[in-house]
């Protein structure tokens, strides 16, 4: 009897575009080569070769793929989005770094820049030559950014900044970091030289997630920058919110990619083991599992396609990203889990990938906004009251 995939069950391809599909091989089986053979060992370890991958990665448009000029790619929302499924289907870490360079920080530059500033830094962001992070979230404020501590104040024409970030992707790495901060003038944002005197990075260890991603704490002592740092057209929560709105996107494909790869490792994994003499795959049992994580996989996918053409078409709101968002990635860790049922003990070896995913999911389930923080957005939007005070 022949197999199905789930991208077939649900006749997933019929439903992109030639172009889509061939980016969708193309980071496959990029994926395949570059990432899948060493990522167990990045993991174990706690490493992650950015500056030998970040070129690779440039060359094939993966940062900054939707933004249009400066060396971008220019590809549509939806094709971005199933970028991030390939390169997730790999490992989280890895969608979490070009989501970073991406999503958040060439997103601040192109949104809120000036030209001189996106002529400056995009293109060489774009080709992976220049790093970049994204500081936020403070040890003492992760779902409420708003009430920040790290502030700049104006000293003459300069700024001056002091503070700390935390949990920050790229940290160690980065070239330049953009830093959201409080002034007289609301919230923000900055692009801050790494070299900059005053600026410190201290790599986080001892992560049981995202192990293969390097994450830092980001101190500011006195730093001070010129007038042509500040990101003009950004101000209030606003500015950083909007960039997470990209990263979320990213994520609602990238978690279908994780979810995805755990299937196929549990399906093949029953086709070849055998219980009390027979395939494991052939008991009811196992059938089931299969077939509800299946369900849910291919509702996701279908989910993220459908929130990608609205994106594409300029009509997709905020609400409608936290859907995605709260589901995938709340789907992903559960088929993760269920997987690794189907795998008994051999599923907590990193010879396979589903506890890796698993782990790595309980970070995605959290950043960019909690499962909480999205069900009060959703909730606020159809109740029209809002539950965050």
């Amino acid at each position: 009897m022949t197999t199905q995939t789930v991208d077939e069950l649900f006749a997933i391809d019929s439903l992109l575009l030639p172009e889509e599909r061939e980016i969708a091989q193309t980071v496959r089986k990029f994926a395949a080569e570059r990432l899948r053979p060493h990522v167990a060992d990045w993991f174990e370890s706690g490493t992650f070769p950015v500056r030998d991958l970040a070129p690779e990665f440039g060359k094939l448009g993966l940062f900054g793929m939707h933004l249009h000029g400066y060396g971008c790619a220019g590809t549509s929302a939806t094709a971005y989005g199933i970028a991030c499924l390939e390169i997730e289907a790999a490992d989280s870490g890895a969608r979490s770094m070009i989501s970073v360079q991406g999503s958040l920080a060439m997103s601040a530059i192109y949104k809120y820049g000036t030209e001189e500033q996106k002529q400056r830094y995009l293109p060489g962001m774009a080709a992976g030559e220049t790093l970049g992070c994204f500081g936020l979230t403070e040890p003492d404020f992760g779902s409420n950014p708003g009430g920040m501590r790290t502030r700049a104040r104006q000293d003459g024409s300069d700024w001056v900044l002091n503070g700390s970030k935390m949990w920050i992707t790229n940290g160690t790495v980065a070239d330049i970091a953009i830093v959201w901060a409080q002034t007289d003038d609301r919230i923000r944002g900055f692009i801050v030289p790494t070299d900059s005197p005053g600026f410190t990075s201290r790599e986080m260890h001892k992560k049981l997630s995202l192990r293969a991603s390097i994450t830092a704490e980001l101190s500011f002592d006195d730093v001070r920058l010129p007038a042509e740092a500040l990101l003009p057209d950004a101000r209030g929560l606003a500015g950083p919110l909007g960039c997470l709105s990209e990263a979320r996107f990213g994520i609602i494909f990238g978690s279908m990619g994780a979810a995805r790869d755990c299937l196929e490792s549990a399906i093949e994994y029953s086709q070849t083991r055998d219980v009390f003499e027979k395939k494991l795959a052939a008991y009811q049992l196992t059938q089931a599992k299969i077939a509800d994580m299946a369900v849910e996989l291919g509702k996701g996918q279908l989910l993220a396609l459908h929130l990608g053409r609205l994106k594409d078409n300029g009509t997709l709101r905020p609400e409608q990203v936290s859907v995605g968002k709260l589901n995938n990635t709340r789907e992903a860790i559960k088929i993760a889990r269920e997987c690794r049922t189907i795998l008994g003990a051999n599923g907590i070896t990193l010879e396979y990938p589903v506890l890796r995913h698993a782990n790595n999911l309980e970070s995605v389930l959290t950043y960019e906004g909690t499962a909480e923080v999205h069900q009060l957005v959703i909730g606020q939007a159809l109740t029209g009251s809002s539950a965050f005070r």
